[in-house]
C-alpha cells in the first residue's frame, strides 16, 4: 500500500499538470507569474495568502515543472489583480497600459495631409489595432490592401470621409461609420476644405508581434 499523499500533493495533481521542457505555454506562464508577482514585492507566501493557491503549486507553476489548470490560473490572476491574458502573452502588459499622446506613434504622409496616431502600445502582441486618423481637407490616402482577412471598423468623429472599397464609395458624415474587408484596395478622401478626425479598428486574421 502506498503512502497517503499530502494535501499540497493532492491539490498540485488535480490542478496543475507536468511541464514538457519545450511547452512554450509552461514557460510563459512561469515567466509572465515571476515577472509579475516580483512588480508587486511579493514572496510566494504572501501570493497563496492573496490567491488562495498553495505556495508549493505556485513554486511549481513559476520553475516551468508544472502548468496550472485555467481554475487555479484565474485565482492567481485575482490575487494579482491581472487578467487571465497576462499570464499567457509573450508580452503581456500589467491589463493596464497609459499612453500619453506625446508619445504616441504616429504615421505622417510625405505632403503632411494625412496623419494616423496609434491608441495601442507596440510592443505588446495583437490581432486588434486602434487608430486616430485626421485627413486634411480636399486630401485623399490610398491603400493597396492589408493581409487577407483584415477588416477595418471607421467612425467619422469630425466633418466628412468618403471611403472608396475597390469600386464603391461610401460618404460618411459626423457620427457614421462602416465595417468592410481592407484586404483589397480602399481609400479615405475629405471631400470638404476642413480637417476629417476618424478613428478605425483594424482587425487582422492572425495575431500579430
Amino acid at each position: 500500500m502506498g503512502l497517503p499523499l499530502s494535501s499540497d500533493a493532492t491539490e498540485a495533481g488535480l490542478e496543475t499538470a507536468p511541464a514538457a521542457a519545450d511547452d512554450p505555454i509552461g514557460q510563459r506562464v512561469a515567466h509572465n507569474l515571476l515577472r509579475l508577482r516580483g512588480k508587486r514585492n511579493l514572496s510566494l507566501d504572501g501570493l497563496a495568502r492573496l490567491s488562495g493557491v498553495s505556495r508549493a503549486m505556485l513554486a511549481q507553476i513559476e520553475s516551468g515543472r508544472s502548468v496550472p489548470s485555467i481554475k487555479v490560473l484565474c485565482k492567481i490572476a485575482q490575487g494579482l489583480k491581472v487578467s487571465v491574458a497576462a499570464f499567457l502573452d509573450d508580452r503581456a502588459f500589467d491589463g493596464v497600459a497609459l499612453l500619453p499622446a506625446r508619445e504616441s506613434k504616429r504615421l505622417v504622409s510625405g505632403d503632411g495631409a494625412f496623419v494616423s496616431r496609434a491608441l495601442f502600445p507596440f510592443d505588446v502582441s495583437r490581432q486588434v489595432e486602434f487608430y486616430e486618423l485626421r485627413l486634411a481637407g480636399l486630401a485623399i490616402e490610398h491603400s493597396a490592401g492589408h493581409a487577407p482577412g483584415t477588416q477595418e471598423n471607421l467612425v467619422v468623429a469630425q466633418g466628412v470621409l468618403e471611403i472608396a472599397v475597390n469600386e464603391e464609395r461610401f460618404l460618411l458624415g459626423t457620427g457614421d461609420s462602416i465595417l468592410f474587408y481592407a484586404d483589397q484596395p480602399h481609400s479615405y478622401r475629405n471631400p470638404a476644405d476642413s480637417e476629417a478626425v476618424a478613428y478605425l479598428v483594424t482587425t487582422y486574421a492572425e495575431r500579430l508581434d
